[in-house]
This record gives structure tokens, C-alpha cells and sequence, in this order.
């Protein structure tokens, strides 16, 4: 009988360590499936991130150049062409935006990459060099401006978001 007990107690005890092998495994797993989401968002939010303010940097070089050239009173070719140019960066612009649109769930850095181009937006509408250079000074804050409020989203491995075991 001793026999017989003793093989059910180890036939038991094998059993739960199974049983409990299984399930840290499983959780381990999980946190592990959940850090590799988060580092790939993280890295996701990173490009995206960068190059929308390359985008808007370079439609912000567009913008002057477009600006000069009305001013300098170019030919009407370059014009057009430089027309072509900065719709070009602009699409440019709004693509790597929508792209951190989508990836970010912060409604304040949604604003700041809205605001920066918009900002962007107004260079080519001032008429006088002293206005140019106002729009250019807050277009270049407002591109900063992304940045910063950028970074904290990307600081870390889990950056924004929170690994919650199963």
C-alpha cells in the first residue's frame, strides 16, 4: 500500500510541476511576445518620427526657395518648376505625417506635427522679408517643437507602452 501511495504522491507532484513549468513558461512567453510588439513600435515611432521632420525640413527649404525666387522675380519656368518641387515636398510631408498619425495614440503630438506644418504652410504666403523671416523662425520652432514632444515616446525599450504580464 506504502508503494502505492508513494507512486501516486510522485505521479502527482510530477504532474503539478508540469502543470507550473507550463504556466511560467507561458507567461514568460507572453512578456516576452509583448517586449518584442513594443521595441518594434518603439523603433517604428522612431523612423516615422524622423522622417517626418526631415520631410518638413526639406519642405521648409521649398518653401523659401519658392519664396526667393517670387521675389527675386525668376522666369516663369523656374517658377513652375519650383511649384512642382515644393507640392512634391509637401506630399512628402503629409505621407510621413499621416505615417505618425498612425503610430502614436498622443493627441498633443498629433497637434505638434499638424502645427509644424501648417506652420510650414504660411512661409510662402508672407509678403514682406520681414514677415519670411518671422514664419521661418516659428516654423523652425514648431519643428522643434515635434522633436520634443517626439522624444518621449521613444526614450526607452517599452517607450509609451506599458508590458502587462497575461
Amino acid at each position: 500500500m506504502e508503494v502505492v501511495a508513494t507512486s501516486v504522491i510522485a505521479v502527482l507532484g510530477t504532474l503539478l510541476g508540469s502543470g507550473l513549468t507550463y504556466l511560467f513558461q507561458r507567461r514568460t512567453v507572453g512578456r516576452a511576445e509583448q517586449f518584442t510588439r513594443s521595441e518594434r513600435l518603439r523603433q517604428e515611432r522612431i523612423d516615422a518620427y524622423c522622417a517626418f521632420a526631415g520631410a518638413l525640413a526639406n519642405y521648409r527649404r521649398g518653401q523659401m526657395d519658392l519664396w526667393f525666387a517670387k521675389h527675386e522675380q525668376q522666369a516663369e519656368s523656374d517658377l513652375r518648376d519650383l511649384r512642382r518641387e515644393e507640392q512634391r515636398l509637401r506630399a512628402a510631408a503629409l505621407e510621413a505625417m499621416f505615417r505618425v498619425e498612425l503610430l502614436t495614440d498622443e493627441p498633443g503630438l498629433v497637434a505638434a506635427s499638424r502645427h509644424a506644418l501648417e506652420s510650414i504652410d504660411r512661409i510662402n504666403r508672407a509678403e514682406t522679408r520681414a514677415e519670411l523671416d518671422q514664419e521661418r523662425a516659428a516654423s523652425r520652432t514648431l519643428l522643434y517643437d515635434f522633436v520634443t514632444s517626439s522624444k518621449p515616446h521613444v526614450s526607452g525599450p517599452t517607450a509609451g507602452t506599458p508590458v502587462t504580464g497575461p
